[in-house]
């Protein structure tokens, strides 16, 4: 499973150096829901990874989890304006708080996590398209 946090890491940057030559171009609509989708996506997903790798260390994740998502959103929402900063930042502090505590209740197996990275790879890869469209 800890691959899982080695991909989603990967596919971060990989999109964040996919938009910034092409920052300019994206409407601060698209920015914010970029934001929103990165920030909170990648907080989502390491939460829920974190939590069932270390499952009796809530503070230090969800405090990891948080720290990351926040970072994520503000990146990706500096590409675009301060409005779209705000946003993913807000948007990442929210997932990453709530995202252990969804890993902690569905902590069912591997099915939940590989479904919770096939969806955030795929909202990775609908923003990329969007953006490389508009």
């Amino acid at each position: 499973m800890g691959w899982f946090l080695l991909l989603n890491l990967t596919t971060a940057c990989i999109a964040y150096l996919f938009l910034y030559p092409r920052r300019n171009l994206i409407g601060f609509h698209l920015g914010m829901n970029i934001a929103m989708a990165a920030g909170g996506g990648l907080a989502l997903g390491t939460g829920v990874i974190l939590i069932n790798l270390f499952p009796l260390h809530f503070i230090e994740v969800i405090i990891s989890t948080a720290l990351l998502g926040m970072v994520a959103g503000g990146l990706f929402g500096a590409l675009f304006d301060y409005q779209s900063v705000l946003t993913g930042y807000i948007n990442g502090l929210m997932m990453g708080i709530m995202s252990p505590m969804v890993g902690a209740a569905a902590s069912e197996g591997p099915m939940f996590i590989l479904f919770i990275e096939l969806f955030i790879l795929s909202c990775y890869v609908l923003l990329l398209t969007s953006a490389y469209r508009s």
